[in-house]
């Protein structure tokens, strides 16, 4: 199946809808059409931003580095998501990188042709608004995360995102999720070492909950992970 008619059987999964909220026609008009091979960075940390991006299909991936870091993942994007937005809004250089994980065909809206579609298109400034809440909120619900939950809760929490955004149901009813990512880079997403996430996933695996391969992980419990993802901190050392 392709990324097209995957992202298809997943809500906000079409060029006409974002983060399940409908793409207003004038800013789908008005915006030109990108292709970006995978592998290639659609922008770099720290590069002039003046553009927002729509992805339309494919998997990107989003990082940040810092003299520590050389890279530290921080989302996986999909059909539907939108990013590069706040370079709308804000002149500064951008926060992080975008780089392509599969080939991508994206939308690109320029600030300036922004400027004039709120002004004549009060639909274009309610979706951007809901895409700056939608940011707000993914933050603050990481931010949680980090504070209230164990590693294995926040591994199998980042599974079931990847599955939201990215799971195609195979022929046996298990989740399917081909996120393209490394255990390094799961773990970064997690906000954790890759031995503890490591770890984590072995003993997902033990209790039958997914089954793990190089860059995808099918999810056989859906229900135990989201149990275990709901669930409070547990003693240091402990995998439940």
């Amino acid at each position: 199946m392709s990324a097209a008619g995957a992202a298809a059987r997943r809500p906000g999964g079409t060029e006409a809808a974002a983060a399940g909220t409908p793409v207003p026609g004038g800013l789908l008009a008005a915006a030109r059409r990108v292709e970006i091979a995978a592998g290639d960075a659609v922008f770099l940390q720290d590069d002039p931003g003046d553009t927002a991006y729509l992805v339309v299909e494919g998997r990107l991936k989003i990082s940040q580095h810092t003299r520590a870091r050389p890279s530290n993942v921080l989302a996986v994007l999909g059909p539907g998501e939108v990013f590069g937005e706040l370079s709308l809004f804000d002149a500064g250089p951008r926060s992080a990188s975008a780089q392509a994980l599969t080939d991508v065909t994206l939308r690109a809206l320029h600030r300036d042709v922004l400027g004039e579609l709120v002004e004549s298109d009060p639909d274009v400034a309610t979706w951007l608004l809901r895409q700056l809440a939608r940011r707000l909120r993914r933050v603050t619900d990481t931010a949680s995360r980090l504070v209230f939950s164990d590693v294995p809760a926040r591994t199998a929490a980042v599974l079931l995102d990847l599955a939201e955004q990215f799971g195609i149901r195979d022929e046996a009813g298990a989740l399917v999720v081909d996120h393209g990512l490394t255990q390094t880079e799961l773990a970064q997403l997690a906000g954790a070492t890759r031995e503890t996430v490591n770890k984590a996933l072995s003993t997902f695996a033990t209790r039958e909950w997914i089954r793990v391969a190089k860059g995808s992980t099918r999810i056989v419990d859906r229900a135990a992970l989201a149990r275990r993802a709901g669930s409070g901190p547990q003693p240091s050392g402990v995998v439940r």
